[in-house]
């Protein structure tokens, strides 16, 4: 196998439900040895998100594949001492305590950077290390309501909706791999000087959202709930088709859209001044998504494929879990793969995020039983049985 990218990194993954380990799953994926702590009692809440099969959590096994596992009471003097010792040999630590934590427990960023000056430490909250907010408790969904999201969301007489997922978590853990990769490829730039990073929920889902502030500052103007309807172009939209299943229709193209109307038998609106630009044809959407829906709901989805790929026009179905399952075009590109599991036998997740050929990323293992490694990565450490088993019937590891 070739080398993968970030082979010979060493992350320590002591963040817990979602945006930390997502990031630090995109590290591992990428060669990273990452080595994900928990509470020896308390474990990563994660472990119990999402359902399970007989009492095995199956959103684990993707969110910490390629971490081996170490439980670890922080809070003690003795599992600090344990971490500082593991942050000597490591490139990145990150973390989503409350501010304040850390330090409190003697893991400041000024004595980690004693014990290892190249370290990157990155820091995820729910509304940053400072400011006004900074010691309230931080949720995806405060921030999904606070960047605009919600509010934007739902249909135009409905009340501002919520994603029924962890949107900003993984935006934001997304963000929160970037800012990673950043600071290592400064550090080799820099002569070796490590970094702390102050990321936040909140913000990576407000640049998602869209340039709401910068439209506000410069109008006077803010948004508002438009359904599945875009304010920029038309048509946009959810459509039946004739056996009830549903599809989604874009055509912020221009091209695309005059090739839309044509398909559907309304040449005619081309034809109009408002037709030529994406504004003027969002405020003609009740119109438009008539021509379109009303055709669409004449035909099945196999007829709606067809014409729509020879009109040379963006059309896709709405997928449910399984039906993403047996996409061929998914399948094909193995966007899912199935890897084996010690508990599960053979599971199927999402597949690395993205295709490199030279030095790829890949899935080693999948999550790991709280603890699984706990001896292995504290006998590297040099700590003997006698030590190990000290700190076992203490309840400092597990």
């Amino acid at each position: 196998m070739p080398r993968a990218p970030l082979e010979g990194l060493r992350v320590l993954d002591v963040s817990t439900i979602l945006a930390g380990p997502l990031c630090c799953q995109i590290l591992g994926d990428q060669g990273a040895d990452v080595i994900k702590v928990e509470h020896p009692v308390l474990a990563d809440g994660m472990r119990g998100h999402g359902p399970a099969k007989e009492g095995v959590p199956l959103w684990w096994k993707e969110i910490s594949r390629n971490k081996r596992a170490l439980a670890l009471d922080l809070s003690t003097p003795e599992g600090a001492r344990i971490l500082r010792t593991l942050v000597r040999e490591a490139d990145v630590l990150v973390e989503n305590f409350r501010p304040g934590t850390l330090e409190r427990w003697g893991l400041d960023p000024e004595t980690l950077h004693r014990d290892n000056p190249a370290l990157v430490l990155l820091r995820v909250t729910g509304f940053g290390q400072k400011g006004p907010y900074a010691s309230r408790p931080g949720f995806g969904t405060l921030a999904e309501a606070m960047s605009g999201f919600a509010h934007l969301t739902g249909p135009a007489d409905g009340p501002p909706t919520l994603p029924a997922f962890g949107l900003a978590d993984s935006i934001c853990g997304l963000a929160a791999a970037s800012a990673a990769l950043t600071a290592l490829y400064a550090r080799e730039h820099n002569g070796g000087k490590g970094e702390v990073i102050d990321i936040n929920l909140l913000e990576p889902i407000m640049a998602a959202v869209g340039p709401g502030p910068t439209v506000y500052d410069q109008l006077g103007t803010v948004g508002h709930r438009n359904g599945n309807r875009s304010h920029n172009n038309s048509p946009r939209n959810t459509y039946r088709t004739k056996e009830g299943k549903w599809v989604v229709v874009s055509s912020s193209a221009q091209r695309i859209a005059e090739r839309l109307l044509e398909l559907v038998g309304h040449p005619e609106v081309v034809e109009e001044e408002w037709f030529r630009t994406g504004a003027g044809r969002a405020a003609h959407a009740d119109l438009l998504d008539g021509h379109v829906g009303d055709w669409i709901a004449q035909r099945t989805l196999p007829e709606l494929e067809t014409a729509f790929a020879e009109a040379g026009v963006a059309l896709a179905p709405v997928y449910d879990a399984r039906d993403l399952t047996e996409d061929p075009h998914v399948r094909e590109t193995d966007m899912l793969t199935r890897v084996e599991d010690d508990e599960l036998g053979s599971v199927l997740m999402h597949n690395v995020m993205w295709r490199a050929l030279n030095a790829p990323g890949g899935i080693r293992f999948t999550g790991r039983p709280l603890g699984a490694d706990t001896e292995t990565i504290l006998d590297e450490l040099g700590m003997d049985t006698d030590e190990i088993e000290n700190l076992r019937e203490r309840r400092i590891i597990a």
